[in-house]
Parts: structure tokens; sequence; C-alpha cells
């Protein structure tokens, strides 16, 4: 468990005057209360010999010192549990942070679900660690150390009895937090399939009912809730035992106190008062002990929950920037891939790949399905680094760069548009502070989506919901391209960009990125022989490989891949004519 705090250290160090400000309210709470049984005595004791003065003496102490705990324990907890609300942010903000760093090939590893009950269940039960469970921790330890003190000075055989039960308290701690902390980590686990389950049914809702597969995935829903109640089933049945547990032994010491304790009374060895005085710190010791049960709960739950926090958080970036980054502000653009190969767990993506794009040149790559093409252009903005090779920015290997100075110069449009839960002046000005309403407008003309966007009721204030839900596709790769050219980027990259729209929209957003693209180095990938066919050069990729470039013309009557797939196309053509 130290060693998974370690993560939590810093906050606390952080905090530490504050807590220092609310450990001093706690100290001097539990003094209070510790003298309280004290001033019950000797007003018993008054009171038993007929002094009424010393009587009323004794109860004024009585209320001051309740004033004094009450205002004492409010800044307790007051400053004790806004730390850990404090605490709590800042490691949400770390924890967010770190996951915006991590490289793409963690979430493909790593379920969505997972990550968001970690982010917000685990962090809960992180901080109800580190503020009610270290609060009490404390306050209990010194209510217990305090009120045995006085009771060994009083009578240390009463306090003997008194504290029979303690080592019997001690063992049920060790093996009942244990299994607590086991059958918590099973519950979170359980609480993540959940949370993913459920995004993943969201997010795929209209495949669900496309395919009729409503009554299938509640009842598979029902299934994992049921394993989840089960689970917290065998956690509740610990905890009902752990309770009921340490009120029996509990309670058994009070009777042999109060059975000892009356017999010293009557004998005359104790006063009536101290004997009272004595029941009173026996009961400050009831709560300490029942709490300890509350708290060894609350910590070994923390302790599971930080346990999950800390595995993303010693996730590593794959994808850094170096210790002395190179400058690229003056950037010209030429990129260059040298003896590249990428590989992942299902086989090599690419496979020596050796290409030159001169600074302003337009390349288009172009190949079947699974070629390689989109692990290619991902190697320029540094989204992922090749297994062997190198790729290269003006002569300068990206592994030397800066990775956020390297994507500020791209404009890139992905295979799988995204657009975010806003409207879509916001979603195309993503990424570019302060971007004036006639910038959002000129981007959206250039991409051929201003003329969609005058027919919706609300503009360019319109929701698009998640994901983009509410616009086509070819609207959402239109947004995605004006989001790009808003960037004004040194380097532009279009994967598959125009896929969704037809081909007399892709003419005319061609027609208007010509000058977009002019003076800019420019990649495309596309199928389409008619979006690439003005390109300065065009690349043939064939398993990860390089099999043919050149010019159109060049590759047309070179008559390979791309040869054939002019002609299918202009095939194609002809009968939608007919």
């Amino acid at each position: 468990m130290w060693e998974s705090l370690a993560t939590v250290r810093k906050y606390l160090w952080r905090y530490r005057w504050g807590m220092a400000a609310g450990t001093g309210c706690l100290v001097l709470k539990d003094l209070a209360q510790a003298v309280q049984p004290l001033m019950i005595g000797r007003a018993v004791d008054a009171l038993a010999g007929a002094h009424n003065s010393l009587f009323v003496r004794f109860a004024a102490w009585l209320v001051g010192l309740a004033l004094i705990k009450g205002l004492f324990q409010y800044g307790m907890r007051v400053i004790i549990i806004g730390i850990s609300r404090d605490i709590e942010y800042d490691l949400r903000n770390d924890l967010f942070a770190h996951l915006v760093t991590l490289a793409p090939e963690y979430y493909g590893r790593t379920r969505t679900g997972d990550v968001m009950a970690r982010a917000t269940n685990d962090l809960n039960a992180v901080r109800m660690m580190l503020g009610p469970g270290v609060m009490y921790c404390a306050e209990t330890s010194l209510t217990f150390a305090l009120a045995v003190a006085v009771m060994v000075s009083v009578d240390w055989r009463l306090a003997f009895y008194a504290l029979l039960p303690a080592p019997l308290v001690s063992l049920a701690v060790i093996l009942f937090g244990r299994q607590i902390h086991t059958r918590f980590e099973a519950i979170q686990a359980m609480f993540s399939d959940i949370s993913s389950r459920v995004q993943e049914n969201l997010s795929g809702v209209r495949m669900i009912r496309a395919f009729v597969q409503e009554k299938a995935e509640l009842r598979r829903f029902e299934e994992l809730n049921q394993e989840f109640i089960a689970h917290n089933l065998k956690l509740v049945r610990i905890q009902g035992v752990f309770q009921p547990l340490l009120e029996v032994l509990i309670g058994f010491t009070f009777l042999v106190v109060l059975w000892v304790g009356g017999h010293d009374v009557v004998q005359g060895r104790i006063s009536i008062g101290s004997f009272i005085m004595f029941n009173t710190y026996m009961g400050m010791l009831v709560w300490p002990m029942i709490a300890l049960g509350w708290v060894v709960n609350l910590m070994q739950r923390g302790s599971a929950s930080l346990d999950r926090i800390n595995q993303i958080l010693r996730e590593t970036p794959t994808i850094a920037p170096p210790p002395a980054p190179v400058s690229l502000r003056e950037a010209r653009g030429e990129i260059e891939f040298r003896g590249v190969v990428m590989e992942y767990g299902s086989g090599r993506a690419l496979d020596g790949v050796d290409l030159r794009i001169p600074a302003g040149a337009t390349i288009a790559v172009v190949g079947h399905t699974g070629s390689g093409k989109s692990t290619l252009v991902s190697l320029a903005p540094r989204l992922f680094d090749p297994t062997a090779g190198a790729v290269l920015l003006d002569g300068i290997d990206l592994r030397r760069a800066d990775p956020a100075e390297v994507r500020r110069l791209i404009g890139f449009v992905p295979q799988e548009t995204f657009l975010f839960s806003a409207t879509l002046a916001e979603n195309i000005a993503f990424g570019v502070e302060h971007a004036t309403e006639e910038q959002v407008r000129r981007a959206a003309e250039i991409a051929g989506l201003a003329g969609d966007i005058e027919g919706f009721p609300q503009g360019y204030q319109t929701m698009v919901g998640e994901r983009g839900i509410t616009l086509s596709g070819g609207q959402k790769q239109r947004a995605a391209i004006a989001r790009a050219i808003l960037r004004d980027p040194r380097i532009l990259i279009l994967d598959d960009a125009l896929s969704s729209v037809d081909t007399l929209t892709e003419e005319r957003i061609l027609t208007h990125l010509a000058g977009v693209m002019r003076g800019r180095t420019v990649i495309l990938i596309s199928h389409r022989v008619s979006t690439v066919r003005q390109a300065d050069r065009i690349v043939v990729l064939e398993k990860g490989r390089i099999v043919e470039q050149g010019t159109h013309a060049e590759l047309v009557e070179a008559g390979g891949y791309y040869a054939d797939l002019c002609q299918k196309q202009m095939l194609e053509e002809e009968l939608e004519a007919i």
C-alpha cells in the first residue's frame, strides 16, 4: 500500500500547511474531548459531597469544553475534507493530462469505459481514503491513546480489562482488511466492464437497432449487472460480519468493566465519580473501535482504487518530446520517409518505404485496402514512430523534435472523421484559438460546406450531436476538411477525406482546395482517380511497399495497378451515364 501511496504523497506535500492546520484542529478537539470525562468525574464527586459551588464550576468547564470541541471539530472537517476535494481535483486534472499524452496504441488495447470508471468511481474512492479515511484514522488513534493514558492513571486493573479485546480487534482488522481489498478490486473491475458495455452500446445504438439486438444487449447487460451485484454482496457479507464482531467485543468488555468497577466502588477502592469517569472513557473508546472497521473499509477501497489509477499513470507515452528538441519554426515542409518499417501485432504494415516529398509538392498515395496508406501518413504528424527507419521533416528526424510543434505545422484530416458534441463553428475552429467568424465561414466555403450550413435552422451555431451524429458522412468529412484548412498549415494531409461525397461535390471541393494547396506540402490518399490525377506525383502502395510512382500519365502508360484502377473507374462512369 505504501508504494501505491507514492502517487498521492506529492499532493499531500502540496497541501502540507492546510493538513497541518487541520491536524492542529484535530489534536485540540481530541484534547478537549479527553478532558471532558475528568470534569464529569469531578462534578459527580462534588455533587456527592454536596459542594454545590464546585459542581457549578465543573459544569461551566464542561460547557466551555463542549464549545471548544465543536469549534475545532468543525475546523478539522472543513479543512481536511476540503483538502481531499482539492487533491481529487488535482489528481483528476493530472490523470487527464497524462491520458492525452498516451499514444493511440494504448487506447487500441484499453476500453473507454474502463478508463472512465477509473477517472470517476476510483478517484472518488481515493478521495474518501485521503479525506474521511485519513481524518478518522488520526482522530480515532489519538482518542484511543488519550483515553487509555487517563484510564491507566486512574486504575490500571480496570484499564487492563478494558483493553482485553485490542489484540482480537487487530487480528480482525488484518484478516478482514485483506478480504475487503481483494473484493473491492473485483467490484471496481466489474464496474469497468459495465461502463465499457454501456459506452459501446450507446455509441453503437444505431447498429444495435439495425440488427434488432436490443433484447440481446439488454440480456447481456442484465447478466453483467447480476454479476456486479454478486460481487457487491460478497463485500457486504464480509462487512456485515466485521462490524458486529467489533461491537460484540466492545459489549463484552463493557460488561466486564461494569462488573469489576462496580465491585471496586462497593469496596471503596474508587469513588463513584472516578467510576463514572472511567465508564465515560470507555464510551469514548466505542467510537474508535467501531470507526476502525469503517476506516479500514475506506482505506482498503481507496488503496484498491489507487492501484487501478496507478496502472494508468505508470503507462509511459511512447511519443514524447526529447530532452532538447530541435526547433521547427522555419520549416519548409519537405518530408522524407527513409527505410521506414512499421509493424503491428497483426503483421508488417510498411516494409522499407523510401519516399521524398519536396516542400510545396502535392503527392497522392493509392493502393488496395490494407496496403499501408493510412499508416504512412500517420507517421508524418508522429502519431506513431516507425519500427525501423526514420521520418524526416526538412532533414530533421521527427524523433528529435517536439511532437506538439510538428503537429502545429500539419492540417490532418483522418480517414475516420471525429466531431465533438458542440456547434459547427466550434468544431471547425477546433485547435485554432480566437478564430473569427469570417475565418470559420471562409474555411467552410473552401470545404464545400457553407451551402449546407446556410440551410440549417441555426447556421454555424447548430449542435452536431455526439460524434457528429446529426450530420451525413459527407458533411462530417467536409467539416473535418474545414477544420484542417482553418489551421493554415504548412503541410496538409487528406486521408481519403472525400470518400463520402459525390463526384460533383468532390470536383467543387478540389477546385476550392487548389488555391489552398498551392505552396503547401500536400499528401492525398484516395481510391478515386479523379481526386489524385492532378497531383505532382502519384505513389502506389502494395503490401507496405512502393510498387509504382510517377505522374498520372506515366502510370496510365505503365499499365500497372493504377492503370487498372483508372480503367475500372472510367467504365463505372460510363455505365452510370447510360
